[in-house]
């Protein structure tokens, strides 16, 4: 029950974060978002956002694998970086299809890489109009 607690709150909190880094809010299509609620391992969802953005968290362990995935569409791509406590532990760029889908991007990293706290990632997209989502998820 808390860890359900947690990932609304967190949710919420990068939905906020996301808004507040690209400096608008996120817009709504008419298909919805590309990647699923990470249910109770996930510590973040960006259910959908356009152009360049990002979240903030406070609520990783070191105990656990982590698995950062993004997936993308509208053309264009986007560059996703993952620091935790001043640290890069994971980049990578995945191409968004004009239309037929979604790319998708995962990099999966062993328990201790994502250190005890913090950590952001940024999402930076070729244009305004790619249209992504993410999820973060520490599987028990």
């Amino acid at each position: 029950m808390m860890r359900a607690k947690k990932t609304a709150a967190l949710t919420t909190l990068a939905a906020l974060v996301a808004a507040g880094l690209a400096g608008a809010g996120p817009a709504a299509a008419a298909d919805g978002g590309m990647l699923p609620h990470p249910g109770p391992d996930g510590l973040v969802w960006v259910d959908e956002f356009r152009g360049d953005g990002g979240v903030a968290s406070g609520g990783a362990a070191n105990d656990l694998p982590t698995v950062l995935t993004v997936a993308c569409d509208g053309g264009g791509d986007v560059h996703v970086t993952m620091d935790s406590k001043g640290t890069i532990v994971a980049a990578f760029d995945v191409e968004c299809p004009a239309s037929g889908g979604a790319g998708v991007g995962t990099a999966s990293m062993a328990a201790g890489v994502v250190r005890p706290g913090d950590f952001t990632i940024v999402v930076d997209a070729s244009t305004r109009t790619t249209r992504w989502s993410l999820t973060v998820t520490q599987p028990e």
